[in-house]
């Protein structure tokens, strides 16, 4: 398979350095900042319904404490899986904030509380993507990530058939159709593409198999592998900074690498600059694409680096 060319740029959430993660808005930004593919985190419901949301819980991207202060759990969460999507649909999505001070988690980002953004279903974010496609005629991926699919399952509740037969009744099926599947967890990748036959492009989360041994048993079920940027380029400052093996492993069992996040806003120590960084990956490591909050900033270093 070997590397992917040109590198993609995924904007991670959306574009959602500008605007709050995972809303339409956020969506739309990116397209139109040139990203090859958008992402979709997927948890479901209470009436088994896929909505995008990061997390299997509402307290810091919503005010679900202000409708329904009754509904939370135990240990103190509200559960997506606790509300039907008529419900979910009465709150307002905001920029993410700390639950315990209301405060910004980003804080030169868009406005917590700023406008009336609203949780889209799955379904609905796919057919906008499509909509922002033909209207523009140019093509953006999407790439779904199926959210804690065990933890689902002991819910009771199947995430992935559920994401995968949505996908294929919107035209995603095969490797050629752009979109990138993944997940967090290996058992679900095997099963997604096993038990599941799901015959598109696939993708494991995380650093939990990045040795080449792991590796190897990655590769016999996905066509790709998302490990933290600090996998990639190792260190904690510019001076210790190190480019792994990663990449060229995975490469050479033709696995693509595509790292996230980088964040304008929070560089890894190991970056002199939003342009070192990019170049460390691109350049010196050889990645095939990356995960991003700020797409446009991605896409413009890659058009001037071809210039």
């Amino acid at each position: 398979m070997g590397r992917e060319s040109p590198p993609i740029v995924i904007a991670h959430r959306g574009a959602s350095g500008y605007l709050p993660e995972h809303t339409l808005a956020a969506k739309a930004m990116a397209h139109a900042q040139g990203a090859e593919f958008l992402e979709q985190d997927i948890v479901l419901t209470k009436d088994n319904i896929p909505v995008v949301l990061h997390d299997i819980h509402l307290d810091t991207t919503t005010d679900v404490a202000r409708f329904f202060p009754e509904r939370k759990r135990t240990d103190g969460h509200y559960y997506t899986l606790d509300f039907t999507v008529a419900e979910l649909k009465q709150l307002r999505v905001t920029e993410r904030f700390n639950a315990k001070t209301s405060e910004a988690v980003y804080p030169n980002r868009f406005p917590v509380g700023g406008a009336p953004f609203q949780i889209s279903t799955l379904e609905e974010e796919l057919k906008f993507i499509q909509g922002l496609n033909k209207s523009s005629g140019r093509v953006a991926g999407i790439y779904p990530e199926i959210k804690q699919p065990a933890w689902h399952r002991k819910q009771g509740h199947d995430i992935s058939s559920i994401v995968i037969s949505i996908l294929r009744r919107c035209g995603y099926v095969t490797r050629e159709d752009p979109c990138w599947l993944q997940c967090f967890e290996f058992e679900e990748v095997k099963r997604l593409r096993t038990e599941l036959d799901w015959q598109g492009r696939l993708l494991l989360l995380g650093d939990e198999f990045l040795l080449p041994k792991g590796l190897t048993k990655v590769a016999k079920f996905a066509d790709g592998i998302g490990p933290p940027i600090s996998s990639v380029i190792s260190g904690t400052n510019p001076a210790d900074r190190r480019v792994t093996d990663l990449v060229k492993n995975a490469h050479a069992i033709d696995l693509m690498v595509h790292p996230y996040t980088l964040r304008v806003d929070e560089l890894p120590g190991v970056a002199r600059s939003v342009d070192d960084l990019l170049s460390l990956l691109f350049t010196e490591a050889g990645v095939d694409g990356l995960f991003t909050d700020f797409p446009d900033v991605v896409v413009k270093w890659l058009e001037q680096s071809d210039e």
